[in-house]
């Protein structure tokens, strides 16, 4: 008993890194989510309609996607934790422009803005995350990490439907601007953190050339095409369809937070069975849900009661195939975090307009029905997806990186 107890004193703490690693997810998680519940309000503003407000949640995508494609390169160059830090204040000013924007157009062009600073931030974070984590806990570490994603759907999401009510919907920039440069404190031992090589910064698609990459690129591309067309337009399902108000939107939003939220505390066990055994089989999980959503849209109860279960699977699917691709190669992790966040973005772009149409002419239900077969495409990828790379021994961590990435 004895030996046991002074085992688990030896474990290895999650670093204080992951934390100010999740506000900085939560900030950026905020924006890129927030527009779904908020839209129509949005777009009674602007006297237009909902697919074109979420048109600036496309710009968005296509401005993470650029970026992460063009810059990512740059981590592995100066270090995650001070390209984190530009990035983030260029976000800020993305966001308050989004606030103050007087039309439409403008408001496209904030977005596209904040996307362009998203996509150097995103694959910082997951690099910082990966340097950060003590061997054995990379998976409790990049959860803790990815907690940031609840706390932008739980104090961020539900709270601006609720907000947009209340005070119209540019308060809540301005809300998510003042969070972020409370996120912003946080992140000051992180300018120097990451391997700054000083040579050229090597171009994101250099990776591409990485044995395994392919299939779970592809994985990812069809994982976030499904939730972001879905989570596009189910607020305005709420709305107009069942005839509910803007906040329920929020409610919902609250739900998959939480249900997110809930799959942190089972990360643990993901490293000890093993990520790439797991994978396929959470996809086919996250794929089931959407099968039972698209039999449900008519029930808002019903509803949030799958939504929360949605959050959960999607949780361990982002927390599996992040430790999949960053396990790929250790030398290149801000090259592959980058091409990550690119085919992300491509798929919110793609999700956002490729679903509008579809929703438009057969509902909600026609939606759900799509992502099941993009999930079933996500699972046989990853199915297909070689397992002769070992996560703990791929990651490359070792004391130094993990110290300069703030623990």
């Amino acid at each position: 008993m004895t030996n046991e107890n002074q085992t688990a004193s030896k474990a290895p703490r999650i670093p204080p890194a992951a934390y100010a690693l999740c506000l900085c997810i939560g900030l950026v998680g905020a924006n890129s989510l927030a527009l779904g519940p908020i839209a129509p309000r949005v777009a009674e503003s602007f006297a237009s309609d909902v697919p074109a407000v979420m048109m600036a949640s496309a710009a968005f995508g296509i401005g993470t996607a650029a970026s992460a494609l063009l810059l990512a390169g740059l981590i592995d160059r100066f270090g995650a934790g001070r390209m984190l830090r530009y990035a983030l204040i260029a976000f800020l000013v993305a966001l308050a422009a989004s606030g103050a924007a007087p039309v439409l157009s403008a408001f496209v062009g904030a977005q596209l803005l904040a996307g362009l600073a998203a996509g150097l931030a995103l694959p910082s974070i997951y690099t910082l995350a990966a340097l950060a984590a003590p061997a054995g806990r990379e998976s409790d570490t990049l959860g803790v990490v990815l907690f940031g994603w609840t706390l932008s759907m739980v104090a961020g999401v539900s709270l601006s439907a609720v907000v947009a009510d209340l005070f119209g919907w540019r308060m809540v920039y301005a809300i998510v601007v003042v969070a972020g440069v409370a996120a912003m404190a946080g992140t000051t031992k992180l300018t120097a953190g990451g391997t700054a090589t000083g040579r050229a910064a090597p171009s994101p698609l250099s990776a591409l050339r990485v044995p395994g990459i392919a299939p779970l690129l592809l994985a990812c591309a069809a994982f976030m095409a499904s939730f972001y067309g879905v989570y596009a337009y189910v607020g305005d399902h709420l709305h107009r369809v069942l005839g509910l108000p803007v906040s329920a939107g929020g409610l919902l939003a609250l739900c998959y937070g939480l249900g997110f939220g809930a799959t942190t505390f089972l990360d643990r066990w993901i490293d000890r069975l093993g990520p790439a055994r797991l994978l396929p089989m959470f996809f086919a999980v996250v794929g089931a849900v959407y099968l039972v959503m698209s039999l449900v849209a008519a029930s808002y109860p019903a509803l949030l009661a799958v939504v929360f279960f949605w959050g959960m699977a999607n949780h361990a699917g982002l927390n599996v195939l992040i430790l999949r691709l960053g396990a790929l190669d250790a030398s290149r992790r801000g090259a592959i975090m980058g091409l990550n966040s690119s085919v992300t973005y491509l798929a919110l772009f793609a999700g956002t307009t490729g679903f509008g149409p579809l929703y438009a002419r057969a509902g909600f239900p026609a939606l759900a029905g799509l992502a099941v077969a993009l999930m079933l495409v996500a699972a046989l990828a990853a199915a297909l997806a070689p397992r002769s790379v070992i996560p703990g021994q791929a990651a490359g961590l070792s004391p130094e990186p993990r110290t300069d990435a703030g623990s």
